[in-house]
């Protein structure tokens, strides 16, 4: 991992440097390139334009690791309502959410009792909620807590990362429920015994997991979706894909909003299931430092405008 990239993700953690910064000029310029503004507002009229051009959109409340019930309790009724209007306006949009947004690490009962709300209204309202992934230490947490909703509930995924050495015994573990599958490489600032420190092993490890989701999504019931960036990657899971005579329809591409925009259409255009995850709300300060950190073309430039 180069100094860049490990500095961000350091201070992507750093409340202090998150004060000092979030209301600088530059900061929140140029966050703008990566959420079409902080309100649900903003992050709705995204989805119904995506939508217009064929596109689904996953959103989600920037936020995380909360540290009273009043706070998680904000969050489920934002999620709520959030999902209310997602029907309401006939959006092509599905909800994402972190569980220590959500209170896992005040009460993980409880936490689980808020992620049940949300799968039961998503339901009620014909639609899918994503549990995100976080840092590593949150893994065995987030796969219980999930297996649990999962047993439950049929329109509830997980993100796995695949730079974590574990993730390949963990997704073996997964396919026996028929899971969603959201495998993305991963964005935190983790110790090389837990995850690649080299992006041709995360690279490696993906694509194998790739193929392991395209023959279970092949097989029926698994729902697979890859999110990553990397255009080389996504040309090989599709000619995977035909190798092993996988119907387009039978897999997705998700990317984030404002990062490669022009390959996103093109990508739709060329018959791929395509969505883009769209970020709103003000605690925007870790989440950007961590897309900062996974384009180092970007990091010293950002460096050099820091103070």
């Amino acid at each position: 991992m180069g100094i860049g990239r490990r500095l961000l993700l350091r201070a992507s953690r750093s409340a202090f440097l998150a004060r000092q910064l979030r209301d600088r000029r530059f900061f929140r310029g140029a966050v703008k390139r990566f959420m079409p503004g902080e309100e649900l507002e903003d992050a709705l009229r995204a989805a119904a334009e995506f939508g217009q051009a064929g596109i689904g959109t996953v959103l989600t409340e920037l936020g995380e690791q909360v540290t009273n019930r009043g706070e998680a309790e904000a969050v489920r009724e934002h999620y709520l309502g959030v999902l209310d209007q997602i029907r309401q306006r006939g959006l092509p949009a599905e909800v994402s959410v972190k569980l220590s947004h959500l209170g896992l690490d005040i009460d993980p009962a409880w936490c689980l009792a808020n992620v049940r709300a949300l799968a039961a209204r998503a339901a009620e309202r014909g639609g899918f909620l994503w549990v995100d992934m976080e840092e590593s230490w949150y893994v065995d947490r987030t796969l219980a807590l999930y297996r649990q909703v999962r047993a439950e509930r049929s329109n509830v995924g997980v993100a796995m990362q695949a730079y974590l050495r574990r993730t390949p015994a963990d997704v073996a573990a997964l396919l026996p429920l028929k899971p969603a599958i959201r495998l993305v490489k991963g964005a935190y600032n983790e110790p090389a015994g837990v995850a690649f420190p080299r992006k041709a092993d995360t690279d490696a490890q993906y694509f194998a997991l790739a193929e392991q989701l395209l023959d279970a999504a092949k097989a029926g019931g698994t729902r697979a979706v890859f999110g990553t960036h990397d255009l080389p990657l996504i040309r090989r899971i599709r000619s995977r894909a035909v190798d092993l005579r996988v119907p387009s329809d039978r897999f997705e591409i998700h990317m984030l909003y404002g990062i490669k925009a022009r390959e996103q259409r093109a990508l739709k255009s060329d018959g791929a299931k395509v969505s883009i995850l769209v970020s709103y709300g003000r605690a925007w300060f870790a989440w950007y430092m961590r897309r900062l950190a996974e384009r180092p073309a970007n990091i010293w430039f950002v460096l050099r405008n820091l103070f």
